[in-house]
């Protein structure tokens, strides 16, 4: 989702960019023709014009697709989660419930649930406002107690069983 508003924001940078084109070619070309430029090269800066102004019609309907793409998301990523609602608790009673049986202390398990989300160290300790070797440590020490040879391993602690076998298992 971050994807589709970064995409937007370039999209609206890059309509900017060609509006201020097409404008500054618009005031030259009428600054060119009350001089009485040779019309080679009024010419050549229609043809800029031109494809300016294509380029912001185009750029212009893309921003609208990607802003109908980012809500069709966002409903659906909130369908998921009313419709998850019970197992997503569910899940997070039992990292909860693992994480005391690995005997996390608190601000362990607050890394194990933010790595379980994705962060990187960097980012977990940005959200924490602790340093990212503090993050990075107490994620070492979430790996040792728990016997998890890493983040990868940690994910699919907790995910292997969620996610279906292949289909002749089911």
């Amino acid at each position: 989702m971050s994807d589709d508003r970064q995409e937007k924001h370039s999209l609206l940078t890059a309509i900017v960019l060609f509006a201020a084109i097409v404008l500054l070619i618009s005031w030259d070309l009428i600054l060119d023709y009350q001089e009485g430029a040779n019309w080679a090269h009024v010419g050549v800066e229609l043809l800029v014009l031109l494809a300016a102004a294509v380029g912001v019609g185009f750029l212009w309907r893309r921003l609208g697709q990607t802003s109908t793409d980012l809500a069709d998301a966002l409903i659906e990523a909130e369908q998921w989660r009313q419709e998850s609602r019970e197992v997503i608790r569910g899940l997070g009673i039992a990292i909860e419930s693992q994480f005391a049986r690995w005997e996390l202390t608190r601000a362990e398990s607050e890394v194990g649930l933010l790595l379980l989300k994705g962060l990187s160290h960097k980012e977990i300790a940005s959200v924490r406002g602790t340093t990212e070797r503090t993050a990075r440590e107490q994620a070492r020490t979430l790996y040792r107690k728990s016997g998890l040879a890493g983040r990868s391993v940690l994910s699919a602690f907790f995910l292997e069983d969620l996610l279906l076998g292949p289909i002749d298992e089911v």
